[in-house]
């Protein structure tokens, strides 16, 4: 499977300018964690960083600024880690683990946001396919006792 088929196509983004309460108020209302900070280019919406609720616990609530005092690109991560769509789970994974990133965008050939997947996402993929193993392993023991009665 790719990233693409497994991503979550409803992302949650912003822009540099927005202020701290505004983008947690977003991620409130939204029930997220993390919000994509894009750019309109050439016009494709491009995914330019990623603003996390811990950036905002670590970097203004921990550090006594005001709200309102800085704006989601003064605090927001730059070096952000995107995949592909088509790029695998694995290698998807992998990327993420050497990054010791839990979210990253899913943009497409032309470098415009498509999707956004977690950790979490990819946890529930492999749950369901061990779970799925798991079953395989019963029933073929089943089918054994039938051979046999």
């Amino acid at each position: 499977m790719d990233a693409g088929k497994l991503c979550n196509r409803k992302v949650i983004t912003t822009e540099r300018d927005t202020t701290i309460r505004d983008a947690a108020r977003l991620m409130r209302k939204h029930h997220v964690g993390c919000l994509i900070v894009t750019e309109e280019k050439a016009g494709i919406t491009e995914p330019v960083g990623i603003l996390t609720d811990r950036d905002i616990v670590m970097e203004v609530i921990a550090a006594d600024i005001g709200l309102d005092e800085v704006n989601v690109g003064d605090i927001m991560c730059y070096a952000l880690l995107k995949v592909c769509e088509h790029d695998s789970i694995l290698e998807t994974a992998q990327r993420m683990r050497a990054r010791g990133v839990r979210r990253v965008p899913v943009i497409n050939d032309k470098g415009e946001l498509r999707g956004i997947l977690a950790l979490d996402d990819i946890l529930g993929l492999l749950s369901e396919e061990l779970s799925m193993l798991a079953r395989l392993t019963s029933r073929e023991a089943e089918q054994e006792q039938k051979k046999r009665a």
